[in-house]
Formats: structure tokens, C-alpha cells, sequence
């Protein structure tokens, strides 16, 4: 008697907990939170192509939130854009393996993305959202009320409240 029962997919809510701060931030965190979620939902041998335009949409999720930190004083090379560019290694890595025959890996992928992106948000995005507030950028136009109130690349660290820098 087969007694195993199908679990239902992981899902990541949409809570308060992503909110950020920054409208904008939020409306892109909110389309990232449902492209995973769908792509969760997604059968695996029909994740390919939704796979594709998530990964598309995250790039420029991250390219946004790089052009911010860079427009107001971050260095390029900062924690936070690391974190980005690490993201998008593994993605690509996933999509490659999928087309190799691993039909399951951008399953996993998306589920760890479930657990990964709640702590990002809270943190680093979180923390941006905070440093753009201070300085008076505006995330929508993408400008600087007073651009003399930044110093070019002075902050390397993560735009986190729990980064030193």
C-alpha cells in the first residue's frame, strides 16, 4: 500500500516582512515574488521557458537596484552587487544544467530562492531602501534632489543595516 502522500509547493507570500520602503523596490520585489511562485507551481518539464523570463526579469531587478546604489555613492565593486552578481551565476548555471537533462534543478533553485530572498530584502534591500530615503533619491525618476549631497564611491559595504561600512 503506497502511503506517501503529494506535497503541496513551496510557496513564498507576498507579507509585510518584503516590504522595503521604496514603492518601486516593493513593485519589483512583488513581480519577483510571483514569477517564483508560478515558476514553483510549473511542472518541471514546462519550467523552461517561464525559467527563461525570470531570469531575464532578475537581471534587471538587480541592474535597478546596482544604478541606484552607483548613483548614490556606492563603489561598483560593493557586498551587495556581489551578492547580485552570485545570484545571476547560479542562475545561469541552473539553466544550463536543465538543458543538459537535469529536469528538477530549476526546481530547487526557485525553492532555495523561497528561503534566500526574505533575509536579502530584510537586509540589503531593506538597508538600500533606507540610504536612498537619507539622501533623497528617487527611485521612480531615478534622480538625486541634491546630487551634491553624494560623494562618489564612498561606501563598499552591502546598503544593509547590519553592514559595517
Amino acid at each position: 500500500m503506497n502511503t506517501a502522500t503529494a506535497t503541496a509547493p513551496i510557496q513564498l507570500p507576498w507579507t509585510q516582512s518584503l516590504h522595503t520602503g521604496d514603492g518601486r523596490m516593493d513593485d519589483t520585489h512583488h513581480e519577483f515574488v510571483d514569477m517564483l511562485n508560478r515558476l514553483m507551481t510549473t511542472p518541471h518539464d514546462q519550467q523552461l521557458p517561464l525559467y527563461k523570463e525570470f531570469l531575464l526579469h532578475t537581471v534587471e531587478h538587480f541592474a535597478q537596484e546596482e544604478r541606484w546604489m552607483l548613483a548614490t555613492g556606492f563603489a561598483a565593486d560593493n557586498c551587495h552587487a556581489d551578492h547580485h552578481a552570485t545570484i545571476l551565476e547560479t542562475m545561469r548555471a541552473v539553466e544550463t544544467h536543465y538543458e543538459g537533462g537535469d529536469t528538477e534543478i530549476i526546481q530547487r533553485l526557485a525553492e532555495a530562492l523561497a528561503e534566500w530572498f526574505p533575509g536579502h530584502a530584510a537586509s540589503m534591500d531593506a538597508g538600500l531602501a533606507i540610504h536612498l530615503k537619507n539622501v533623497g533619491f528617487d527611485s521612480v525618476t531615478e534622480t538625486l534632489a541634491d546630487p551634491s549631497a553624494i560623494k562618489n564611491v564612498t561606501m563598499s559595504g552591502c546598503g544593509s543595516v547590519t553592514c559595517t561600512d
